[in-house]
């Protein structure tokens, strides 16, 4: 059973109501999410927020967010939902890493959260194009030999 995980997803969430949201992430995520094992995610709004906060409400997991610059750079709903981790004392770590808020700085962010990793749980949007982060993420974790998730939203 892996002991930590990254999980990666589109940020357009909006063609799904919240609780399907939930639905997939009981279905997928929860066999994973036992006490002890760690989660980094990457701040975002999207599923990273979504996840965050399911991953929050409903499990013991230790919790790592990352961002590619600083959280202050990152949309309302995603500084939102890490407040809210935050608040609710199951923020683990926050970590800013100082880079760029464009897609240099984001491919960073996600190449730092799959190096500590040995899982990968994507959800992908549905037909996206293949330059998309999510596919850039869940790419660079299987030139690394991780065993990946795949779960097309």
């Amino acid at each position: 059973m892996p002991q930590a995980m990254t999980i990666t997803g589109t940020r357009s969430t909006g063609h799904r109501a919240a609780h399907e949201y939930r639905a997939l992430f009981e279905e997928y995520v929860r066999p994973f999410a036992r006490r002890g094992a760690r989660f980094h995610l990457g701040g975002a709004k999207g599923i990273d927020s979504l996840a965050l906060l399911w991953l929050a409400d409903e499990t013991e997991a230790d919790l790592i967010v990352a961002v590619p610059a600083k959280l202050a750079d990152q949309p309302p709903a995603a500084r939102d939902a890490v407040a809210a981790a935050r608040a609710a004392g199951r923020l683990g770590e926050l970590v800013e890493l100082g880079g760029e808020p464009r897609t240099p700085g984001y491919h960073a962010r996600n190449r730092w959260m799959v190096d500590r990793s040995d899982f990968v749980i994507g959800f992908p949007r549905a037909g996206a194009d293949a330059s998309s982060g999510t596919a850039y993420t869940l790419a660079y974790a299987a030139e690394r030999g991780l065993p990946r998730l795949i779960v097309p939203i």
